[in-house]
């Protein structure tokens, strides 16, 4: 059985009025004649902000601009190939800024239609776009097969991250390992999530092996991406390389102090609490620098 990976972003665009735009799966697609919200995969080297306004026009000729960060989601499929892929879904919320309705030609869908409620709920829906609607749906997702999910050189990773606070307002970070791109810099706990994993299952374990710290989620900072096509890999060899980054607000009620659990070898070298007066002059990732300048 083949076991497949990939990262999606889709986007919940409402009227006044309560209906909601969704799109029907072609012949082309998967699961034909099946709705979801529009969107679809993330192009290699592609920020997902960038592919959700691509991918709207795409499949229903409309310009939409993002006005907020849904949620962030993951679920397991069957395909038709009977493989078992895994999608890493990024749910942004759209307004509509021009355009004119009509159906994707030639694609993966074949019909955009604005529903009401009662409309959406009459309609097979895909399993992560009824959850996002609050439809009910009776879905049991596959069990995950062993092994992992097929390699080439352009290699799409999808991660999440903490950005983690105590009662004080210290904050945690974790020291990047030498051997290791961003060696000698404070970043933000977490790193990648295993297959069939959800961010945030991923996001809690990678905070314990990180740092030995126990949190909850309380919110989304963000998403982000970096897009590296030379960076090498742990044999030399150069990889075609796009890191998507899920951040999310963590807080740890009680506090402990940090220590790396996680076996030896790994990437991370150490694990601190900081106040904000320490951050100042520490040597910080790109990404927790941006979190940090975000968030204040």
């Amino acid at each position: 059985m083949k076991i497949r990976r990939r990262a999606a972003a889709y986007g919940v665009c409402r009227t006044a009025d309560g209906r909601v735009l969704l799109t029907r799966g072609s012949d082309e697609s998967a699961f034909p004649g099946v709705w979801s919200l529009p969107g679809g995969g993330i192009d290699h080297g592609e920020h997902p902000d960038d592919t959700v306004v691509r991918e709207f026009t795409e499949e229903t000729g409309l310009r939409v601009r993002i006005t907020g960060l849904r949620t962030v989601l993951a679920d397991l499929a069957r395909l038709p190939d009977d493989s078992v892929e895994h999608t890493d879904r990024i749910i942004y919320d759209v307004e509509v800024t021009g355009g004119e309705l009509r159906p994707e030609t030639a694609g993966t869908t074949d019909v955009a239609a604005w529903l009401t409620p009662a409309e959406v709920a009459a309609r097979p829906l895909l399993p992560f776009t009824a959850g996002v609607l609050g439809v009910s749906f009776e879905h049991a997702a596959p069990e995950v097969p062993a092994g992992e999910p097929e390699r080439t050189g352009r290699i799409q990773r999808f991660g999440a991250y903490a950005l983690a606070t105590d009662p004080d307002g210290r904050v945690l970070l974790t020291l990047i390992a030498d051997g290791y791109p961003g060696a000698g810099l404070w970043h933000l706990a977490g790193g990648g999530t295993d297959f069939g994993e959800t961010p945030e299952t991923a996001v809690a374990r990678e905070l314990y092996e990180e740092t030995s710290q126990h949190g909850r989620i309380t919110g989304l900072v963000g998403v982000s991406h970096r897009y590296d096509p030379a960076a090498l890999g742990p044999e030399g060899v150069p990889l075609d390389w796009h890191v998507l980054r899920v951040v999310y607000r963590v807080t740890v009620d009680r506090p402990t102090v940090a220590r790396v659990t996680e076996a030896a070898g790994g990437s991370t070298a150490e694990a601190a609490w900081f106040t904000p007066e320490q951050l100042d002059g520490l040597l910080l990732t790109e990404l927790t620098r941006d979190v940090l300048g975000r968030t204040g």
